[in-house]
């Protein structure tokens, strides 16, 4: 009885062992037909987007190594940071599951092209790439497709051109843009005018617009002109919310004629409310009081809210807490505006992080001779708190002020790379110079 359950028991462990066996994980090179694909961990696609992308569709014959193939193809779109994959073999086919970590984007930016509006570009770029959305990642395949898609409509429009593209920082604010432009144009800013007509009137505002007249047409150059020479006159009036642009191409005469050489630019301007500091309220901070904050920023109650000075106050913040060590804390200040008193308060919060002490001070590119006189320069010793300010002082002295450090020492140096190499755990920070 006893050995007629053993082989009974044998047959159905080698029943079982049958059944795993009979619909195994696909070998590398046996294609079967692909029931389900699958994708998780998708956040602004969707996961029939990613399932297009990968190439392999529903009802196809595929194999492992095909999957692999497709997940190494959505990795080179640039839009993923990472792509897995598994799959079950089941009596209907092959189910196959991509998991994804997307990757992040920076917006697109149309540099150079003046013949049509940011709209239309972007529904030449959408009609090959449905996702688009206004953004792409910095680098991978559907940046190429996207640049080819806007070359392809430049061309449909007899405009025959070169285009490239580069991430490169963005004039408007942080983070990175991914520039569009055309090579080797030769169009140029004839001229730019402005919605509100006081900048017309204003001496300065005319005597920086020589700066920019003439110059290659590029819109990046534009918006940087705007961003710090146009928005500080506004700023310092307490129209912190005036809104510059974008700017716009205004031409005249025959559209289908050759574009001219000379562009004139308009810039739209709506310059809103003028805004009064109402307060501030701190949060984070325990090394320096909230009063003393305050008072870095330099306006009281009902004073015309100066955005200039509020955001040199910011800027003075940072720099205490530098001069005390504190070189990773992170000032994030939140406006809250009222728009029915036309006032504005900040919430500020401050992330102080650890104070770091100097360790050493490390010097490449330069002599032994004006090695020894940084050195001797050098003011902070093993162990002192680090102070940035002082940092930065011997900067400005190594590039503008070199007698003060290598007295009558000729050198020959044309800039000073400097790095600032903190350790956190030992809570050191050691300098690095580098002369070229």
């Amino acid at each position: 009885m006893r050995g007629m359950l053993l082989r009974l028991l044998s047959r159905c462990l080698l029943s079982l062992l049958l059944s795993q066996t009979a619909f195994p994980q696909t070998p590398d090179t046996t294609a079967a037909s692909l029931r389900e694909i699958r994708a998780d961990g998708v956040k602004t696609l969707s996961a029939a987007q990613v399932v297009s992308l990968s190439g392999l569709a529903p009802g196809a014959q595929a194999s492992k190594k095909d999957f692999q193939s497709a997940a190494d193809l959505l990795l080179a779109t640039g839009l993923f940071s990472k792509v897995g994959f598994n799959f079950q073999s089941r009596p209907d086919g092959v189910y196959l599951t991509f998991h994804v970590v997307e990757a992040p984007r920076v917006p697109v930016y149309f540099d150079n092209i003046p013949w049509f509006s940011d709209s239309e570009l972007a529904d030449a770029v959408r009609a090959k790439l449905p996702f688009f959305d206004g953004s792409l990642p910095e680098a991978g395949a559907v940046v190429e497709q996207a640049a080819d898609a806007v070359k392809a409509f430049l061309a449909a429009h007899s405009l025959n051109v070169a285009l490239e593209h580069a991430a490169q920082p963005n004039p408007l604010g942080e983070g990175n843009v991914q520039a569009l432009r055309i090579v080797g144009a030769t169009l140029q800013i004839s001229q730019i005018d402005f919605g509100d007509p006081q900048l017309a009137a204003s001496k300065v505002v005319q005597q920086h617009l020589s700066n920019i007249r003439n110059k290659p047409y590029s819109r990046s150059t534009i918006d940087l002109f705007l961003f710090e020479e146009i928005r500080p006159v506004y700023q310092q009036k307490g129209y912190l919310r005036a809104k510059l642009g974008p700017p716009e191409v205004r031409l005249t005469g025959n559209p289908n004629q050759k574009l001219p050489s000379q562009i004139p630019v308009f810039v739209p301007i709506a310059t809103g409310p003028v805004y009064h500091w109402k307060g501030i309220e701190w949060k984070g901070n325990t090394l320096i009081s909230s009063i003393t904050l305050t008072s870095f920023i330099g306006l009281k109650p009902g004073d015309v809210a100066d955005g200039m000075t509020i955001e040199r106050g910011w800027q003075r913040v940072s720099e205490e807490y530098g001069r005390r060590g504190y070189l990773e804390c992170k000032v994030d200040p939140a406006p809250s505006y009222d728009d029915a008193e036309h006032t504005v308060s900040y919430t500020v919060t401050i992330q102080e992080g650890a104070a770091f002490r100097f360790h050493s001070l490390l010097i490449s590119g330069m002599s032994l001779a004006g090695e020894r006189l940084i050195q001797q320069a050098w003011t902070m010793k093993p162990g002192d708190v680090f102070d940035k300010k002082v940092f930065e002082q011997f900067l400005t002295n190594l590039e503008s002020h070199r007698q003060l450090i290598f007295k009558e020492l000729p050198v020959h140096y044309t800039e000073v790379g400097h790095w600032l190499e903190t350790d956190p755990a030992k809570g050191t920070v050691d300098v690095l110079l580098d002369f070229k």
